[in-house]
């Protein structure tokens, strides 16, 4: 095969595309990626949910006729007005405990409603995280409460290790009473 790419310039110009194409997917994909970053979207407490996905072409919206209700205890803590954190996890990974850890004792101190499921109970949460694209685990998942949300509810979602000090920055991030617009000046 080697021999056959280094003969044939058609040769080398289709894998040099079909890589070039596999780039694009991995690198443009929506929603694709780590890091954070809010996603707004609607969360009902009835047998569909609706989703709203901000693009750049605007919203787009999907609904779940199927999915179940969110459970009684994100629901409650939701509609009681308290930041949830949901934290995805796979059982097993040391980067799964530790983040655990870190986010349990910051949430002790800011009162936050920790829920802690394991990746395979995902679809229980469908009608919340079909919106966020789950990509990797561990992913922490914190919603605003209820009375900051402004009709829309808001989540944001970290994936990977997190450090105390970055599960209390999203905690803090989450609950912010302030103006919308929190533009960072220097000087």
């Amino acid at each position: 095969m080697r021999e056959k790419l280094n003969e044939s310039k058609t040769a080398q110009i289709a894998l040099v595309a079909v890589l070039v194409i596999a780039v694009a997917v991995i690198f443009l994909k929506p929603g694709g990626g780590g890091g954070g970053g809010g996603t707004e979207l609607t969360v009902e407490s009835s047998q569909a949910a609706s989703v709203s996905v901000p693009t750049e072409a605007g919203e787009i919206p999907a609904s779940l006729p199927d999915a179940e209700p969110l459970p009684h205890r994100f629901l409650a803590a939701y509609d009681a007005d308290r930041t949830v954190a949901l934290l995805v996890v796979h059982d097993g990974g040391i980067d799964d405990r530790y983040t655990k850890r870190a986010l349990e004792a910051e949430a002790a101190s800011e009162g936050v409603t920790v829920i802690t499921i394991p990746a395979k109970r995902i679809p229980r949460y469908a009608s919340l995280t079909v919106g966020l694209d789950i990509s990797q685990l561990p992913a922490l998942i914190v919603m605003r409460p209820k009375s900051l949300s402004h009709g829309a509810p808001q989540a944001s979602v970290d994936y990977g290790f997190q450090t105390p000090r970055s599960v209390y920055q999203t905690i803090v991030d989450a609950s912010y009473k302030g103006p919308e617009d929190r533009a960072y000046h220097p000087g």
